[in-house]
């Protein structure tokens, strides 16, 4: 996909209105397929991300012998084969865009008896991966990177993995993840320490498979050697797609748009604690609890925004919202400053430089940091941007045009359908006047 480019052509002005319900949450949805493959019996999943990166997680499974039909309209069923079922797959295991898999996969996979490789695509290539061969090292596994400590990933099968305590330098869902996967596999307890919350999709979702994990205050500990029960998952809607139109809605006058269904997990809401800190017209309605995971419908009418300094214990709740919050900031009254992000530059893009590169060329005043940015609210003007290969940096920028005083164009759209397949179709119904090239 990202070979191709498409471009995005987005009008400006217009309001989003509506009830849209965006798709299934792409976190969720990488850890159903994972759990569900090491489980005994059929797991049964609704409301699966029909995007590329859930799909590269997918296409792995099927690959190392299980059996999973769908996905047809977001529905999934897995066969699972247990804790020590998976085969060997025939070729490298390749994961696209997908940070998510690759990290995840490494903690899974270091504890099995076969050779495997793993490799991605240009962007994932460049993405640093000691922050989880590392600690998995340390517990005894075998893993080979590049020289710069990035993909391929080349693990050595038939390692006995012994659980530790590790305390994580960086607050990072990700790698806690892959080492609680790889403790599952470890003979005696693993427990993994975060510096700041973050989210915890893999403790609920291990539990909802009938494993112990323990959560203590900062620490998650589990203990090796048990087994998963297949269960049935309903995915709810991805706060992170939301924030799109969450933003778009605010920055927009007149607009009112609901999000439907929306996962509303405690460690991924940083995006609405941050908006009603600058003022947005955000409420929740029918909260309910949906396999484990908390949603709602999410209710957003224009406001008019004031900057801030974002709190930094806000910032692992929202890792993936800033761009489109960059916009957000963009289009308020005054100064917004992030500190304490430097996380932002090894994402899909170096998402501070590209969002002040492109905010620049739109008229805005944007200063990045090393670890942050600096934005002054300012007119929005027309123009060209690029996204970089980045879905989240492409998207921000079509929501800007809601405020823009010209049309934008945004080149290396393609990996949009990584995370939100169908976007330009779902923003055009709720009001933004996007159209596709390429």
């Amino acid at each position: 996909m990202s070979g191709s480019n498409v471009r995005f052509i987005v009008e400006a002005g217009g309001r989003l209105s509506g009830r849209i319900r965006v798709p299934g949450d792409k976190s969720i949805s990488h850890r159903s397929i994972m759990l569900g493959s090491l489980a005994e019996g059929v797991t049964h999943v609704s409301g699966f991300l029909e995007g590329e990166d859930a799909l590269a997680t997918l296409n792995a499974f099927r690959a190392m012998g299980v059996q999973i039909e769908g996905p047809d309209q977001g529905r999934v069923t897995i066969h699972g084969v247990g804790m020590h079922g998976l085969k060997a797959p025939t070729a490298p295991l390749d994961l696209g865009n997908s940070g998510t898999s690759m990290r995840l996969l490494a903690g899974l996979l270091a504890g099995q008896g076969f050779d495997v490789v793993m490799v991605g695509d240009s962007s994932l290539s460049k993405r640093p991966m000691r922050r989880v061969t590392a600690p998995l090292a340390e517990m005894g596994a075998q893993i080979e990177t590049t020289d710069n400590g990035t993909p391929p990933l080349k693990i050595k099968g038939g390692q006995s993995l012994k659980g530790m305590f590790y305390k994580m330098p960086m607050a990072s869902a990700q790698v806690k993840s892959c080492l609680l996967l790889a403790g599952l596999y470890a003979e005696g307890r693993t427990s993994v320490v975060e510096p700041a919350p973050t989210r915890d999709h893999s403790e609920r979702m291990l539990q909802g498979f009938g494993y112990q994990v323990d959560v203590d205050g900062a620490t998650a500990s589990v203990e090796g050697g048990g087994k998963l029960t297949a269960t049935d998952i309903e995915v709810p809607a991805d706060i992170s797609s939301a924030a799109f139109f969450m933003v778009g809605a605010s920055i927009a006058d007149g607009s009112d748009i609901t999000l439907e269904h929306v996962g509303i997990n405690p460690t991924r809401t940083g995006v609405i604690d941050i908006l009603r800190l600058m003022g947005a017209d955000i409420t929740l309605s029918n909260e309910r609890e949906v396999g484990g995971e908390p949603v709602a419908d999410i209710r957003v009418r224009s406001a008019k925004l004031k900057g801030i300094n974002i709190p930094e214990a806000l910032v692992p709740l929202a890792i993936d919202e800033f761009p489109v919050l960059f916009v957000a900031a963009a289009c308020a009254e005054g100064q917004t400053v992030l500190t304490g992000a430097e996380e932002l530059r090894v994402k899909e893009s170096d998402r501070i430089q590209v969002m002040a590169d492109g905010l620049i060329a739109l008229g805005v005043d944007a200063t990045p940091t090393p670890d942050g940015i600096v934005i002054n609210g300012s007119p929005l003007q027309g123009g060209r941007v690029n996204g970089h290969g980045d879905h989240r940096i492409s998207m921000a920028f079509a929501m800007a045009a809601l405020r823009a005083a010209g049309a934008i164009e945004i080149d290396d759209c393609a990996n949009v359908a990584t995370s939100f397949p169908g976007f330009e179709s779902l923003a055009a119904n709720a009001g933004l006047g996007i159209q596709r090239k390429g």
